[in-house]
């Protein structure tokens, strides 16, 4: 009894730390519930499982679920310790139970590191072979490792170092602009613009793959990075701001014949294409690859094709270019977790 109040005392702390942590990022969960609060269920698992003839016991008291049906040793799966205990996998079926009683789930998405591809698939196989039908809808995102992140404070890497060296680092950056010194919240700016270089970087690639961290490429302000998302979106919201007023209401589609304006809008229509496409595989660098290319594409623009000084519906046209431009960026940006920023 006294271990389980300690693991319960540290489970409270780290959950408290958690949403602290999350809450940086500007993510909320509804629930904490891992599998280690299915202790209890999982035994009633075991009992499903040997009503339904699955449960086979070895020579060492263990017991042993066959997901092959023919002996083969590399497909068994062990569920329950020799005492009689639980394991991680028992926990997880007793989890994906609960979870389909409570909330009747249309797809249900573990999101783990690659290293427990092989438990998910078993417990799936597990599921399937129990008679649960929606076993189909339980589906596995498994992701690779950072290689290289360090901090100043030594090898071991904490979530909230690298957030705070970011936003310290970007605030030094921007300290050299004099732009910065009109912000009215530098330390809220350089932690947005901070986390959209770490989301970029994350995301860019698959995540299944390794990646090595590199501090100098995430504060690149051009090529491929969130730096360069977050100036082209304040940089759009500064022409809106500029301009606005005078040519909103003047403007003429027909005039947006150049072929950069082309390019861009022939681009802002595949953007439901691409979130169709990261909604199938879950993966989001489709809708990084897109967010990059259109910044690319509205910074050509924006040298090229002037407001000020064209005719009226030209530039009603183009500013409403840019807007359209800068309203995707946003859209897509928040579906990344990235708050867009004004100013930088």
């Amino acid at each position: 009894m006294q271990a389980l109040a300690l693991w319960q005392k540290f489970r409270d702390l780290s959950v408290e730390e958690y949403i602290r942590i999350y809450k940086r990022l500007g993510v909320h969960f509804d629930e904490y519930s891992g599998e280690s609060f299915y202790r209890e269920k999982s035994q009633e698992v075991l009992k499903l499982l040997d009503s339904k003839g699955l449960l086979q016991k070895t020579i060492k008291g263990t017991a042993v679920v066959d997901l092959s049906g023919n002996g083969d040793p590399s497909s068994v799966c062990t569920v329950m310790r020799s005492d009689g205990t639980s394991l991680y996998a028992t926990r997880d079926l007793a989890a994906a139970i609960d979870r389909m009683d409570k909330y009747n789930f249309d797809t249900m998405i573990y999101v783990t590191d690659k290293g427990q591809k092989r438990h998910f698939q078993q417990v799936f196989q597990m599921l399937q072979i129990m008679g649960y039908d929606w076993a189909k809808r339980c589906q596995h995102v498994p992701f690779g490792v950072v290689q290289g992140m360090r901090t100043r404070r030594g090898d071991v890497t904490f979530l909230e170092d690298v957030l705070n060296e970011i936003r310290l680092r970007m605030l030094q950056n921007m300290a050299s602009i004099k732009t910065t010194k009109e912000l009215e919240n530098p330390q809220e700016t350089a932690e947005r613009v901070g986390l959209a270089a770490l989301i970029i970087q994350d995301f860019r690639g698959s995540l299944l793959s390794d990646y090595q961290f590199s501090w100098d490429r995430v504060f690149q302000s051009r090529g491929d990075t969130g730096v360069f998302l977050q100036y082209t979106h304040a940089r759009l919201h500064s022409l809106e701001e500029t301009f606005g007023c005078g040519y909103l209401d003047d403007y003429n589609t027909a005039c947006l014949q150049e072929p950069q304006s082309v390019s861009i809008l022939q681009h802002l229509l595949r953007f439901d294409e691409v979130l169709y496409r990261s909604s199938q595989d879950l993966q989001p660098r489709h809708i990084v690859s897109y967010l990059l290319t259109l910044s690319h594409l509205a910074a050509v623009a924006h040298r090229t094709l002037p407001i000020k000084q064209s005719p009226p519906e030209v530039a009603g046209a183009r500013l409403h270019l840019f807007r359209a431009v800068r309203s995707v960026l946003a859209n897509g940006m928040k579906l990344l977790g990235i708050t867009p920023v004004c100013r930088m």
